[in-house]
């Protein structure tokens, strides 16, 4: 008791007690506000539950898939359109119908044109000023600079590039039939996702398959695993919310240091080599060059870090979510032998005249069904979100209730993955059923409830990339190899929930057996 007196004397000890409790009741005061907020304003919100709180935590500790997740919350109130709920003490509407999320996605841009806090810049220059974490008039401008990079024009202008790479790496696997008894595709994928990303944004020539250690590849392997364990997402977690709290901590970005300075070597060096050499390239680097040039006071001065960012995310897009992709599309092929024999046959139709060719590759039309349907069942994104920036009004949530204004700084949250697997829209959708996208059938698919690059104008800026260089994959490969499923094949897939991504427990692992030609 002497103690404790003797604590309380001191004026460091009081001080810190006082800030104990004023911190201990102003989370009360927050939580108490956050779960009652949409209370107040007549929304159906999830009750304070111990449910709610151990299945937040699963997700935490890797115990509950992102996509388990996402299929609770879409499910708590089937019958409305919308519900309040708040993540980390901000309230957040989570839409449900179609409609609501074409006026939040396209019909009314101007009110939710941003998405949630990103990184803050000043933590991690890479993430914090890409295109995807911009906001406001930053983000139109780079938006209006990028956007001439993914025309058709310039995909067809990139189409030998990506299609050598693609050549490259098949013929690599046909030349070593020792790798391909049982393939973890993802490991592979990566390295040619890894080489059309180097060419195509960076304009230098990689073969990431016969160099097995180059530095593009291995900067990728290491950025991954910097996202992975608990203490990652914390970290992450904390960085978003406490961004000032953080810097004052002196936490370090979510890219290592050493990666970033391999970007910024990287990017500088191909600006200098082009500044002095007069050298113009039709990609991304180029367009952020002429970007760079401009002048006037409208303008937003571009920067090196500005140039990398860009750059950097485009690499990590392809990396990751593209080479995940394309894994699930062979996964798919190796499991559904008439799906996959179905496929090569308009693969063998449309190339017997000769090489792959841009036109030939877009009249492939089950080629698209079959893309379409693995885009469905395995989304890139499992979630997407949009910030309200003025003040909207959105509709009675359902009969019996008022309708609700949604104030600045409110985030709007969509489950693309729950969308795509809500069996109103999609019958059966745990089953692989291509027909769902085809010319008889893709009309009685309900406008906004397929989103995989997300839609309006902040949909993904890449998605035509990914998709070209995802089919010239499949189209080589469907040449040269006949697609199995082996004994670590996980069929029906089961999530790994200890990743952000969709990826199965134990890897992606299928069979590459050689055709006879």
């Amino acid at each position: 008791m002497e103690l404790f007196s003797s604590l309380l004397s001191s004026p460091f000890w009081l001080l810190l007690a006082t800030l104990v409790i004023i911190g201990v009741l102003k989370f009360i005061a927050a939580v108490h506000h956050s779960y009652f907020y949409w209370r107040r304003k007549g929304v159906p919100c999830p009750p304070v539950s111990l449910r709610s709180i151990i299945t937040g935590w699963k997700v935490f500790l890797r115990r509950l898939s992102l996509a388990e997740f996402s299929l609770f919350i879409y499910n708590y109130f089937p019958d409305a359109k919308y519900y309040g709920t708040v993540d980390m003490g901000t309230p957040v509407v989570f839409l449900r119908d179609p409609e609501l999320i074409k006026d939040v996605l396209v019909k009314e841009f101007e009110h939710f044109h941003d998405h949630r806090g990103g990184l803050d810049e000043r933590l991690d220059p890479l993430f914090g000023k890409n295109i995807f974490a911009l906001r406001g008039d930053r983000w139109r401008e780079m938006r209006n600079t990028l956007s001439p990079s993914f025309t058709a024009s310039k995909m067809k202008i990139m189409f030998d590039l990506i299609s050598k790479c693609s050549s490259e790496f098949v013929n690599y696997l046909v030349d070593h039939p020792e790798l391909c008894g049982a393939v973890e595709t993802k490991q592979i994928f990566r390295r040619y996702t890894t080489d059309v990303i180097a060419t195509a944004a960076f304009g230098i020539s990689v073969n990431s398959m016969k160099d097995q250690n180059n530095e593009f590849y291995m900067r990728g392997i290491e950025f991954s695993k910097s996202f992975s364990g608990v203490l990652a997402m914390f970290k992450l977690m904390f960085m978003f919310a406490y961004p000032r709290f953080a810097k004052l901590l002196g936490t370090k970005g979510l890219v290592p240091p050493s990666t970033s300075e391999f970007f910024k070597r990287i990017v500088a060096e191909t600006i200098r080599t082009r500044d002095e050499q007069g050298i113009v390239r039709p990609d991304m680097i180029h367009l952020l060059m002429q970007a760079r040039d401009k002048d006037g006071p409208s303008n937003h001065k571009m920067t090196l870090d500005d140039i990398v960012s860009q750059a950097f995310i485009f690499f990590l897009a392809g990396f990751e979510t593209s080479s995940i992709l394309m894994c699930f599309v062979a996964h798919e092929l190796a499991v559904n032998p008439d799906i996959q024999n179905r496929l090569r046959e308009e693969v063998q139709q449309h190339l017997a005249e000769g090489e792959i060719s841009y036109e030939s590759l877009s009249k492939m039309t089950y080629m698209d069904m079959v893309i379409s349907e693995t885009l469905r069942k395995y989304p890139p994104a499992i979630f997407t979100d949009r910030l309200c920036t003025k003040s909207y009004e959105l509709p009675p949530s359902q009969p019996g209730y008022k309708s609700v204004t949604v104030e600045s700084n409110n985030i709007m949250m969509i489950s693309i993955y729950a969308l795509h697997h809500d069996p109103k829209y999609y019958p059966n959708p745990d089953k692989f059923y291509p027909e769902r996208f085809s010319e008889e059938n893709k009309d009685n698919i309900v406008p906004y409830t397929y989103l995989p690059f997300g839609h309006g104008p902040r949909k993904c800026i890449g998605n035509r990339f990914a998709l070209m260089e995802t089919k010239i994959l499949v189209t080589h490969l469907l040449q040269k190899f006949i697609l199995k499923r082996t004994e670590k094949t996980v069929e029906p897939v089961v999530f790994d929930k200890k990743e952000f991504n969709l990826q199965p427990e134990g890897g992606f692992w299928i069979g590459l057996e050689k055709r006879e030609t």
